[in-house]
């Protein structure tokens, strides 16, 4: 069995992710301010401080509204005592694609997913337009639908985004394949009927995983 549509994830599977330490870093760096990994693990120890294990930065439905995220993050910077200034810095980086590399396999697979006639969707928990970093990379004319939390209210892994990816796509749930990095948001997809396969977090622009997905979609 091959797929005729593909919906993939954005960040830590097509895109590397900045780590805490490195957006900190990256925040103090665009703020003015030092950098150095004294300074940067002191910033990371106010914010571990009022928000344990990300419960608030990352808790459910903050992608679905790109106020409710901007609030949800500045609260947490005020409750840890970071200035005006550093907040700023930091949010401008978590809302920055060009933060986030593509993998070195990306164009290549994607080309060779519309030359074989299958169809693509991108479907991310994010609180900004993505569409530019496709466009600037070359790579807008290769995907036929985004599909973005903060558009549609909703967030994996609520089924509605799927929902809503097959639907822009014009697939079957059938003939559909989800890629992902993270078996809760990206793994719902299977209660939906979508076959999916994860894959480990990209760590490395250098990291070729797509081949499996080429290989799923009889694009060998």
């Amino acid at each position: 069995m091959t797929f005729s549509a593909v919906i993939l994830d954005w960040r830590g599977t097509l895109v590397t992710t900045l780590s805490w330490r490195a957006w900190v870093e990256e925040g103090l760096r665009l703020a003015g301010r030092e950098h150095s990994a004294a300074h940067v693990e002191q910033v990371l120890q106010a914010l571990e401080a009022v928000d344990p294990g990300e419960a608030r930065l990352d808790a459910p439905g903050v992608d679905c509204d790109a106020e409710l995220h901007r609030r949800t993050y500045f609260g947490v910077f005020a409750d840890a005592g970071l200035d005006p200034e550093v907040a700023r810095a930091l949010y401008a980086v978590e809302s920055d694609h060009r933060h986030n590399r593509f993998a070195g396999d990306v164009a290549g697979a994607l080309q060779r997913l519309r030359n074989a006639g299958v169809r693509v969707a991108v479907l991310s928990d994010v609180h900004f337009d993505i569409r530019p970093a496709f466009t600037e990379a070359g790579l807008g004319g290769l995907v036929d639908a985004f599909v973005l939390s903060f558009e549609q209210g909703a967030q994996k892994p609520d089924p509605a985004v799927f929902t809503a990816a097959l639907h822009a796509l014009g697939a079957a749930a059938e003939d559909t394949l989800m890629v992902g990095d993270r078996s809760g948001p990206d793994g719902a997809a299977v209660e939906c009927g979508i076959t999916t396969l994860l894959l480990p977090p990209l760590r490395s622009v250098d990291d070729h995983r797509l081949e499996r997905v080429l290989a799923l979609c009889g694009c060998r």
